[in-house]
């Protein structure tokens, strides 16, 4: 059983307007190319655009029950096809950098915000999220449990093995930033030791601080029935616009998951006290 995800890898609109008809444009077009699920790079009902001035900040901002979430909303619906929608999400005391997966009857199933927010750069402006959530999306065929981690989400190895813990089994992540050689890996770790897809959507080359190479890392590094190793990653774009579709091989996942060691296998937390710590400057 297979699960074809859409990485809609676009440049932003000038406002919110824009990134409606572009968005909903890309989601058309993953449906055509038969998608399961599209993912949106992060924040784009801004284009990840974030003014350090309060108030133009505010004004930005947009509730979860907006006009613009409702439109995906009813898109998944129309399309039949899982939307993961992000956008700077109106809250108090600042902003949420946040993502919304609604399934393919529109229904919500998971609401994240970016717990690891950049705080040393524009980010600084931004509330951050307090949990990890799992979900079970029912893509019609099959289900799969996911989990969602925000772009500097993942290069804190906890933000996975979370998600991994609470039983993810594909992690959805938008991402705004140049993935390079060592955030590749990053990635590529984290599927490894969690056995656990990853699924990573940037914007492309041309967008600030982007370069595309959304990919998909399916967490298998070998095959029982097959000598040697395999490369883990299945898909990784160019670093031009586009609508591109990778698929998931769910049942190589799982039976990978039943028979390896990695994962929860032969974790022993009992001596890991000292990463629960909140340590004091």
């Amino acid at each position: 059983m297979n699960i074809k995800i859409a990485f809609l890898q676009l440049m932003p609109g000038s406002d919110l307007e824009e990134n409606i008809s572009i968005g909903k444009k890309a989601c058309m077009e993953a449906k055509e190319k038969g998608a399961d699920i599209a993912l949106f790079p992060e924040m784009w009902s801004d284009g990840y655009y974030l003014p350090q001035d309060r108030t133009e900040l505010e004004q930005l901002a947009i509730r979860k029950d907006s006009e613009f979430i409702n439109i995906f909303r009813d898109l998944a619906v129309e399309l039949e096809m899982a939307i993961g929608i992000t956008f700077l999400e109106d809250h108090d005391p600042a902003p949420l950098n946040s993502v919304i997966f609604f399934d393919r009857m529109g229904k919500e199933i998971l609401h994240y915000s970016k717990v690891q927010i950049c705080a040393f750069d524009a980010e600084k402006v931004l509330s951050g999220g307090d949990d990890f959530y799992v979900a079970d999306l029912d893509f019609g065929r099959g289900t799969v449990k996911i989990g969602s981690m925000i772009c500097f989400d993942r290069e804190f190895p906890e933000s996975a093995r979370i998600l991994m813990l609470k039983g993810a089994e594909l992690i959805l992540a938008p991402n705004a930033c140049p993935m390079e050689i060592n955030r590749l890996s990053a990635l590529r770790t984290r599927a490894y030791e969690n056995m656990v897809a990853v699924a990573t959507c940037n914007y492309p080359d041309g967008q600030p601080d982007c370069n595309g190479h959304s990919s998909l890392f399916d967490g298998v590094p070998w095959l029982r029935e097959e000598p040697g190793v395999r490369d883990m990653c299945v898909f990784e774009a160019p670093d031009d616009p586009g609508v591109y579709v990778a698929e998931l091989n769910l049942d190589q996942l799982r039976t990978h998951r039943n028979n390896d060691v990695m994962g929860d296998k032969y974790r022993r937390p009992e001596t890991y006290g000292i990463l629960a710590d909140i340590m004091k400057a």
